[in-house]
């Protein structure tokens, strides 16, 4: 008799506990968001949307893109962090990922407490264009212009805080020259001042450069990757190779997850996502804006976000920069 009472007592516990591995065995089981914190029609975006497509064949639900917009993509983000920590609501990001909690005031969520990383997505150097009024031909004679020309040069970006933005000013830290920066709500508005001499040099996305730098509006004097980019810009060099040896600045993207996603939702996600940017179809949409497809496993993914996050740390304390 006591024992029946026990098998009684214990049958809905063992149920629910068998109900847990089945449960994350069926995911996905229904349409997985995936949020994108910024405006339609730019890099994140066409990134969001092209990885959503292609992750619904791998992972056998439709992934849905959705914009939902907001200062910094912190908005959207903290929505994510908000939302059940289910692996149906996801969020792709940018550097400003690590960038905002040095930048900012206040940031209403903790990256690092409060979000997981499913993967890193991918990885896109800049390229440093300079005004053709400008007489600099290469960086070592921009270099060499900005120490005998103190004040004279300027530099612009797409807004305080932006990799553009910190970009140059992690230039100037290690070049030692000064160079005031001007930045812009886009910044393909500053091309005009640039080739009119208005504006100095500036970072910009490989996208953004290429119709400027083609026809020679502008001059392209180096990307930013450790190594020459095989999409764009092929010929030339980089800033490591012109003498600022370790010198590294990349747009990349990164899709988290609820910090308490159970772990193996989170590993389907993680390999889901892997298997979706090895995909050719994915490489060849991501080189069309100067972009290569970066996986990683979920322990690579956080050791790179806090890596990113002490890099541009320094940079804005160094920079005594500070949001307007």
């Amino acid at each position: 008799m006591i024992k029946s009472k026990w098998v009684a007592l214990l049958a809905p516990v063992l149920l629910a506990l068998a109900a847990v591995p089945a449960a994350a065995q069926s995911f996905p089981t229904k349409p997985i968001r995936l949020v994108l914190p910024y405006a339609p029609g730019g890099a994140t975006d066409f990134t969001g949307r092209t990885v959503a497509q292609y992750m619904s064949e791998v992972i056998g639900q439709q992934v849905v893109a959705e914009n939902r917009t907001g200062s910094g993509g912190i908005p959207g983000t903290d929505f994510v962090v908000r939302s059940a920590p289910d692996g149906y609501t996801l969020v792709l990001m940018d550097p400003a990922i690590v960038i905002n909690p040095s930048l900012l005031a206040s940031v209403p969520f903790d990256v690092f407490k409060d979000l997981k990383v499913v993967s890193r997505v991918n990885s896109a150097a800049l390229v440093l264009v300079a005004s053709p009024h400008l007489p600099v031909k290469n960086f070592a004679e921009l270099v060499a212009y900005g120490k005998a020309n103190p004040g004279k040069l300027n530099f612009s970006s797409a807004g305080i805080g932006t990799t553009p933005h910190l970009g140059g000013e992690l230039l100037k830290q290690r070049a030692g020259f000064d160079a005031v920066h001007v930045p812009y709500r886009g910044i393909g508005q500053s091309y005009t001042d640039m080739m009119s001499g208005k504006i100095s040099f500036g970072f910009s996305s490989f996208a953004g450069a290429l119709p400027f730098t083609g026809d020679n509006r502008v001059r392209a004097l180096a990307t930013t990757g450790l190594k020459r980019s095989t999409t764009h810009y092929a010929d030339l060099p980089t800033l490591d190779e012109a003498g600022l040896k370790g010198f590294e600045v990349e747009l990349w993207y990164v899709i988290l997850a609820p910090a308490a996603t159970p772990p193996d939702v989170m590993a389907k996600l993680n390999d889901a996502l892997v298997k979706t940017l090895a995909k050719p179809e994915l490489k060849a949409a991501f080189a069309k804006i100067g972009a290569v497809p970066v996986s990683t496993t979920q322990e690579e993914g956080a050791a790179f976000l806090k890596a990113e996050y002490e890099k541009w740390k320094k940079v804005i304390t160094d920079g005594n920069i500070k949001e307007n």
